[in-house]
């Protein structure tokens, strides 16, 4: 017993220094998120790369970083109302959300995500496309040192500045400026609704050509916008405290 208890000690040490590295290099990797942004994340590299190998003549890299204050309310709210309606309150997760997708999803071909803004932000910064289990256990873990390291406020600024509105298009900035030829912090809000119409597929969806489903999809949005109580609501969130657009 004490030759097996002697004989398993390196691995158990082992166990411990990997488990330690791992926790480190996930602490470097979210924590100074805080403070710094990222310049690029990983489905911008993916999406450049594929372009690369494919020779894409048409494809054209958009991005632009830019403080939550130099977005419009109507486009944070927007995100809010149509993707995560309770992103003020939960801690990563939407379980009710999660549920009824996997119950949707079970009687029908058409996959319906239940991802919250937080996961999609761990998702995009840090992993790649794809449903597989492995994939979305690390967006889980990656979710929680997101919301465990960064203030609410500070999660949607960095998903406002990587959401794919469009092919090679990311963030507010670079959309506003591309589809609608002005700064992010003008958006009003059909323009912010008609963004995030797009947000699940912007390979699919258009924001230049907006298809019926997409219109439909846009007046729900400004719908949920109002029901939510308009941009004071993101005081919930400590973003535009003292910032109202119409």
């Amino acid at each position: 017993m004490a030759r097996t208890a002697k004989r398993s000690r390196p691995w158990l040490r082992r166990l411990s220094w990997a488990l330690g590295a791992w926790l480190l290099l996930s602490a470097c990797l979210v924590v100074p998120l805080r403070w710094l942004n990222p310049p690029v994340d990983a489905f911008m590299i993916e999406s450049r790369l594929r372009a690369w190998y494919r020779r894409d003549p048409e494809y054209v890299f958009r991005h632009r970083w830019v403080e939550l204050r130099s977005i419009s309310p109507n486009l944070a709210l927007a995100v809010v109302a149509s993707e995560d309606q309770k992103f003020p309150v939960h801690w990563g997760f939407d379980v009710e959300a999660i549920e009824n997708a996997y119950e949707m999803n079970r009687h029908s071909h058409r996959i319906r995500g239940g991802s919250t803004i937080s996961q999609q932000v761990a998702k995009n910064l840090f992993l790649w496309g794809g449903r597989s289990y492995f994939r979305k256990a690390l967006e889980a873990y990656f979710t929680v040192w997101l919301e465990a390291s960064l203030p609410k406020r500070r999660i949607l600024e960095i998903y406002l500045n990587i959401a794919e509105f469009g092919q090679g298009t990311y963030g507010a900035e670079a959309a506003s400026r591309r589809f609608f030829h002005e700064p992010a912090a003008s958006l009003n809000r059909s323009q912010a609704a008609l963004l995030a119409a797009v947000l699940p597929n912007p390979e699919l969806y258009r924001v230049a050509a907006p298809s019926r489903y997409i219109e439909r999809r846009r007046e729900w949005i400004i719908g949920q916008m109002q029901a939510l109580g308009g941009p004071g609501m993101l005081r919930e969130i400590d973003a535009y405290p003292n910032r109202h657009r119409r």
